[in-house]
């Protein structure tokens, strides 16, 4: 009986232990279903919002925060340059925190996977879309901002969306949108950290526009919504390079003070300094005390950089190349400053003396340190391409020249002449090797690194300063050489190169370089080393009619080329003026005489002088593209609606004999009336028909002649191409016979 009735007690008690486990279960699942991420219920937005919070929108600004920091960290500011309001934007400098990136990336996708109806999602969004930007995914990045501005909740988020849309757009470059968007925004009612980042961003963008004036006015704005610290001290910065850039020195000034009382970094206080002592808006009795602060130590090339600029600005040129020479000698690990000082450097020596080959050689040298990216960059490499050819035009006339010296001597004379050239070449080497020998002595019996040897005095090679700039004047004059024996016998050295090249500087090695192993061979030469060397330089003499030919070619085509580039790269009429006559003196017969008599006429009327160059080209070259230069009808060098009406007839005229098969008739038309057509809307349609009837009438030379002469007269025309195709033509059957 007893036992019954426990087994019955037991078995009530498990089937109720069963009925509760599933009513649990059931209420668990009915309440999870509740949850749905996208149900408006209390209760299931709460537990959404729980999660997306810390689960996952609080670790991605984290993260994020922790890419932003370490940007902060290690981007290096480039004081020679405007700085930039936003730090600019790149992905492998970033690298190493693309952990960081990708697990923001990450959990902000999270909020929009599994948490639609929290609150947290547009700012998830716009999490992600940061971490997209920052990661240089510009188009997932708008698609993104272009999202939460459609379909997000909140008006800030919309307008923060819009602010990193106006971001993405000006680190694609593409303005117009840009400011698009911007002006959408000014009319928005933005909340105080909008109205922040949006005119940081906008001043970025009109920066990035080098539309200073407007940027500087932004920032303006931005201050009073900005705490004192370094970032508002760089702002203050920024804003006094762009009102010196726009001449407004009392704002930029006024900003370099408020940097000051900003708590500043010491660079940027420093920096703050330098750039009102450059406006000469301090006294610049400071450098002494600048110099002499050893909190300055690192900071030395800058300052002397700054003296020279002054220097300068008041035509002091020696001396400011004096000071610009220091600030290179006193840069110790961060060459950033070299080429800058170099460029200032190859500007004076440009611009102010006149002396374009040492002005080539200094641009050299900062082109070869320059970042590409440098918004100078693009300045020199467009202006070294115009000194390279004229340095290459002088060196050309000093060797032909040199050359054929060389070859008016008797035989004797001209062999007692490179056996000279070939000692003194063998002596500069010589002397080289003495002053390595000496270098290389002291660096062995003191410490090279030690303090109390003067930079000018340490072994090149202990020196890393030197060996960049060495490496990169050896590049510059030899070109990329391979590692091999006797690499300097690959250089082409003229007979004129090896007599005129002068000794270098006592003092100084050339390129920073240092000759290795046995250098007792280069003291002495062997009868077949000597006499290969005199017969390489036999060689260059233009000792044959042919070579003297081709010799005075090269001198020719030199005398153009640099009388052209005096007269329009470097607006120096009163050089290209004797350069032309030299010419002309020389080589009365060349063919660009016309246009030597038209740039003549020019140059000397750019100065006032009165000349006959007009008058010569009119009487020799009627019909020359110069000579109708010269002459155009009309006050405005275009002929009226009857003259051209007249003009359209002549042609028609012309074009009607040509058709008929009457090609003599027509050439005599034609010919005759091309002064009457300069300056009409169809001279260059005459000038091709004319072409056309002496190829008929005249022969097969005549034509390729007058092809050459329409390419020569007019070069803008739009029938270049077709005349172009005709003088391919007409080379053909040369060819073929050939």
């Amino acid at each position: 009986m007893q036992g019954r009735f426990l087994n019955r007690y037991i078995f009530c008690h498990s089937a109720t232990a069963r009925f509760r486990t599933y009513v649990l279960w059931v209420a668990v699942t009915v309440w999870l279903c509740g949850c749905s991420q996208y149900s408006t219920k209390k209760l299931p937005v709460a537990y959404h919002n729980l999660n997306a919070r810390f689960n996952a929108y609080l670790i991605a600004r984290d993260r994020l925060r922790e890419v932003e920091r370490y940007q902060l960290k290690t981007y290096q500011e480039n004081y020679n340059q405007p700085l930039p309001i936003l730090l600019p934007l790149d992905s492998t400098k970033l690298e190493p925190v693309k952990a960081q990136l990708d697990d923001a990336i990450k959990k902000a996708s999270l909020v929009a996977e599994r948490h639609q109806n929290s609150k947290w999602l547009d700012n998830s969004y716009l999490l992600l879309g940061m971490a997209r930007l920052y990661r240089q995914d510009y188009g997932n990045a708008m698609e993104v901002f272009k999202y939460v501005n459609t379909k997000g909740e909140g008006q800030d988020e919309k307008h923060e969306a819009l602010i990193g849309l106006m971001r993405t757009y000006i680190e694609v470059g593409d303005y117009t949108n840009g400011l698009s968007v911007a002006e959408y925004l000014r009319a928005q009612p933005l909340n105080n950290a909008n109205t922040r980042n949006y005119y940081l961003t906008k001043a970025y963008l009109h920066q990035k526009r080098q539309e200073y004036a407007v940027s500087a006015a932004l920032l303006d704005a931005t201050f009073p919504l900005l705490k004192k610290g370094e970032t508002t001290a760089r702002l203050h910065l920024i804003a006094g390079q762009m009102y010196d850039l726009v001449k407004k020195p009392e704002q930029a000034l006024e900003h370099y003070r408020q940097v000051l009382r900003n708590r500043p970094n010491y660079e940027q206080s420093f920096y703050a300094t330098i750039y009102s002592i450059q406006g000469g808006r301090t006294s610049n009795e400071r450098f002494s005390r600048m110099l002499n602060d050893r909190k300055n130590n690192d900071l030395r090339d800058k300052i002397y950089y700054t003296m020279g600029l002054l220097e300068a600005r008041n035509q002091r040129y020696p001396k400011a190349i004096e000071y610009w020479k220091k600030s290179i000698r006193e840069t110790t690990t961060n060459t950033s400053q070299i080429p800058y000082t170099y460029q200032e450097m190859g500007k004076v020596y440009f611009e102010n003396l006149q002396d374009y080959p040492t002005a080539k050689a200094y641009y050299d040298s900062a082109l070869a340190l320059l970042p590409q990216q440098s918004a100078d960059y693009r300045v020199l490499a467009d202006r070294k391409v115009f000194l390279d050819e004229f340095v290459e035009q002088q060196r050309i006339i000093q060797v032909e020249d040199s050359l054929q010296r060389l070859a008016q001597l008797n035989p004797a004379a001209l062999d007692r002449k490179l056996d000279e050239a070939i000692d003194l070449k063998l002596k500069q080497q010589q002397e080289l090797i003495a002053q390595a020998q000496t270098l290389a002595a002291q660096a062995a019996n003191r410490p090279a690194t030690s303090s109390d040897i003067p930079a000018e005095q340490r072994w090149v090679l202990y020196n890393p300063i030197l060996v960049t700039q060495g490496r990169a004047e050896f590049t510059q004059k030899w070109g990329n050489r391979p590692l091999e024996d006797n690499w300097r016998r690959i250089q082409k050295e003229t007979a004129a190169q090896a007599l005129a090249e002068p000794a270098p500087q006592t003092g100084s090695l050339p390129n920073g370089t240092v000759p290795e192993g046995n250098t007792s061979g280069l003291t002495t030469l062997s009868e077949s080393e000597r006499k290969a060397q005199k017969d390489a330089l036999y060689a260059a003499i233009p000792l044959t009619p042919e070579a003297l030919r081709q010799s005075n070619q090269r001198l020719e085509d030199a005398y153009y080329r640099l009388g052209k580039l005096y007269k329009f790269q470097f607006n120096q009429p009163d050089q290209a003026i004797p350069t032309f006559e030299t010419l002309l003196n020389r080589y009365p017969n060349t063919a660009v005489k016309p246009e030597v008599y038209y740039l003549l006429m020019l140059s000397n009327d750019q100065l006032n002088r009165p000349s006959s160059w007009k008058e010569k080209l009119l009487a020799e070259f009627p019909t020359s593209s110069y000579a109708r230069q010269v002459g155009k009808t009309g006050s405005n060098g275009t002929h009226t609606a009857s003259g051209e009406n007249e003009a359209q007839r002549t042609y028609t005229q012309v074009y009607n004999l040509y058709k008929a098969n009457n090609v003599t008739e027509a050439l005599s038309r034609a010919e005759a009336s091309m002064s009457a057509l300069t300056g009409s809307l169809i001279e260059d349609k005459m000038a091709l028909l004319r072409v056309i009837l002496i190829g008929k009438v005249r022969g097969v030379e005549p034509y390729r002649q007058a092809l050459i002469e329409f390419i020569r007269d007019y070069p803008a025309s739009p029938l270049l191409p077709k005349v172009k195709e005709m003088q391919v033509a007409a080379e053909q059957p040369t060819a073929k016979r050939k």
